[in-house]
């Protein structure tokens, strides 16, 4: 009986420092259990923490696409432009029913350009207007039609059926109207008349004198040598189209 005392005694002592200790320890809280419970090892994404102002959405930049270029080009609308004062047209004149007059020499006072002949067998024609400038080309074909084209003094500017230019001088020159068959073989008839008898044959290069020519006609009046008849105006060289010669 005193053993059992005893016993119970060491028991108490021994006990007592223990249930204080274990009353003084806090309890666990719902929290801290609910952490430890997911601080267990788990495989799943971190969570990002919401803040508390969100920031806008980024809204990424819409894609630029340029227009589509139009087929036509756009039509002009002049409604659409602003309105402008358009000054009255100034009023043109009626043209003239005078024929203009072609211009003329400065020394002569007759009609340029014009056809002249040579007076002689030999012209010198020159590169200028003067004895100083150098001779060019020595013609010597008498009756050989030329076109005078310009005047300064005593010099006329010519012009051959080749094309050759130069000057020569105003006394080499006469105003007898002549021609110079060119193309193919020509032939002079008997009348204005493709049908007409032939007269004479002309080749390239033959001159002859002009006696007439109707104005805007197709056939003019000729001689060569002994030998007179018609022949076609675009069988030789030394008129103008439409001109009249008498």
């Amino acid at each position: 009986m005193q053993f059992s005392a005893l016993l119970a005694l060491i028991l108490l002592v021994i006990a007592g420092p223990l249930a204080a200790q274990e009353a003084r320890k806090p309890e666990p809280s719902a929290t801290h259990h609910e952490v430890a419970h997911h601080e267990a090892p788990h495989h799943e994404e971190p969570r990002h923490e919401t803040p508390k102002h969100p920031a806008p959405a980024h809204k990424p930049p819409a894609r630029h696409t340029p227009p589509a270029k139009p087929s036509t080009p756009p039509a002009h609308n002049p409604a659409a432009a602003p309105a402008a004062v358009t000054p009255a047209p100034a009023a043109v004149p009626a043209p003239s029913s005078t024929p203009t007059e072609p211009p003329k020499g400065s020394n002569t006072g007759l009609p340029l350009p014009r056809f002249a002949s040579l007076k002689t067998d030999e012209v010198n024609l020159r590169t200028g207007p003067g004895l100083r400038y150098p001779i060019e080309w020595v013609y010597k074909r008498r009756d050989l039609p030329v076109e005078i084209q310009r005047e300064f003094e005593v010099w006329r500017l010519v012009a051959d059926q080749e094309g050759v230019k130069g000057w020569v001088h105003q006394a080499t020159l006469v105003g007898r109207r002549t021609f110079v068959s060119v193309g193919v073989e020509q032939v002079i008839r008997s009348s204005a008349e493709d049908t007409a008898s032939a007269v004479a044959r002309l080749k390239p290069g033959v001159i002859g004198r002009i006696r007439s020519c109707d104005a805007k006609a197709d056939w003019c009046q000729v001689q060569v040598g002994e030998y007179r008849g018609w022949l076609k105006r675009e069988a030789f060289w030394g008129t103008y189209p439409g001109e009249a010669i008498q």
